[in-house]
């Protein structure tokens, strides 16, 4: 089988890909096994939202499922001497309804799935375990000893991704003294479509809004805090939430499905290379902080299509260069600002508790400072992809 475009992996990333490329004309096939639901919310921010709208997958049916974002506060609950005053972002700061939508991915990944297939997305259950190019084209081998060719593959299939490694494209890595616990919880007073992100000593503690009284919560903590998180009961775990939350929420009830993730980095060496371009956790993994995350996988996959769009041969070295050049700026900036305010809670310095208060006060007093923060952080406009322009 021969198309233009391979994309191994069918995650959002992945699959919002092929999305964009069928709806342009574009033949793709993407090689993954079946989807194993995961039971995480991701918020997505304005330009991933103009990206589910411009693919046609933000519909009554899935917005029913997701809760919007409002407003984004921040709070110093470390207990340090100094301490950060209260943020509080609003949308209404930037003239937009809502910063965007915390979205389920048990219903998000199927949503994708189902508009691919609708545009003639060609799946293939399987799993990629080779690649290799030649002049013209690159060759995939799956599991099942099947070889797929194209002119182009992004290969979108984790942060263990065996088709980075099987192209020699190396990673770097990194790890935190942490682990975090996903899951979702109600509440008998009104989150008011606030995000609220507790910045505590072992790392941060963060809800985000779901419909009606109910938030997804992502905690992070010292490996041994979170394993005994997960061996409480329900009852147990609603008692710490609500101790967490200060009681901002109310009395706190029927918990979720937990799951733990350990916490680490993880970089690509370059995200283009032997006509593969690296996509979502294949070329970048963050501690889940600011909503960077997803966000960030979603503008590597519209500007990989951006770049092969129009392109007659979307492999050649010179597209490959700009993918890796326009994601390298995006991306490590990024990582660099989330690591350092990952390691300014866990670090038992005073100077870095200090230097992270005084930055948080600037943003919270100094008019630019702020707006620069929520427009790089939260909305960013600039060199975006064009689905994800407003």
């Amino acid at each position: 089988m021969s198309t233009t475009a391979i994309i191994s992996g069918a995650g959002p990333a992945g699959l919002a890909a092929a999305c964009l490329l069928a709806q342009d004309g574009i033949s793709c096939a993407v090689i993954a096994p079946e989807f194993k639901p995961d039971p995480r919310t991701t918020a997505l921010m304005q330009p991933s939202m103009q990206m589910l709208k411009f693919i046609g997958v933000w519909n009554d049916e899935l917005k029913a499922v997701c809760a919007p974002l409002k407003q984004l506060h921040l709070i110093d609950d470390t207990g340090n001497l100094v301490t950060a005053p209260k943020i509080q972002f609003s949308s209404t700061e930037m003239n937009l309804e809502e910063f965007g939508w915390n979205v389920p991915l048990a219903r998000l990944v199927p949503a994708l799935r189902a508009r691919a297939e609708a545009l003639g997305v060609t799946f293939i259950a399987s799993i990629s375990v080779s690649a290799h190019a030649d002049e013209h084209k690159i060759i995939v081998q799956t599991e099942a000893g099947e070889n797929y060719e194209a002119k182009i593959l992004l290969a979108a299939d984790g942060a263990d991704s065996a088709l980075r490694k099987s192209l020699g494209i190396g990673t770097e890595n990194w790890s935190f003294d942490q682990s975090a616990l996903a899951t979702s919880f109600s509440h008998s007073a009104s989150h008011q479509s606030v995000s609220t992100e507790y910045h505590k000593l072992a790392g941060p503690f963060t809800t985000v809004p779901l419909p009606g009284n109910r938030s997804s919560l992502v905690w992070m903590d010292r490996p041994a805090r979170i394993e005994a998180l997960l061996q409480m009961s329900d009852a147990e775990l609603a008692i710490e939430i609500q101790l967490e939350t200060k009681g901002s929420l109310g009395r706190i009830s029927d918990i979720g499905t937990r799951k733990a993730f350990p916490m680490r980095g993880q970089r690509a060496t370059t995200f283009a290379s032997q006509r593969c371009m690296v996509v979502g956790e294949a070329a970048h993994v963050l501690p889940p902080i600011g909503a960077q995350g997803l966000n960030l996988s979603l503008r590597d996959a519209a500007q990989a299509v951006d770049l092969i769009i129009g392109a007659e041969d979307p492999g050649i070295e010179s597209i490959l260069k700009e993918y890796n050049a326009l994601r390298r700026a995006d991306v490590v900036p990024r990582q660099q600002i989330v690591n350092l305010m990952n390691q300014s809670l866990l670090s038992s310095f005073p100077a870095f508790a200090l230097a992270r208060s005084a930055g948080l006060s600037a943003i919270a007093n100094i008019a630019p400072l702020r707006n620069l923060a929520m427009t790089q952080g939260l909305a960013p406009s600039a060199n975006l992809p064009f689905a994800m322009r407003g």
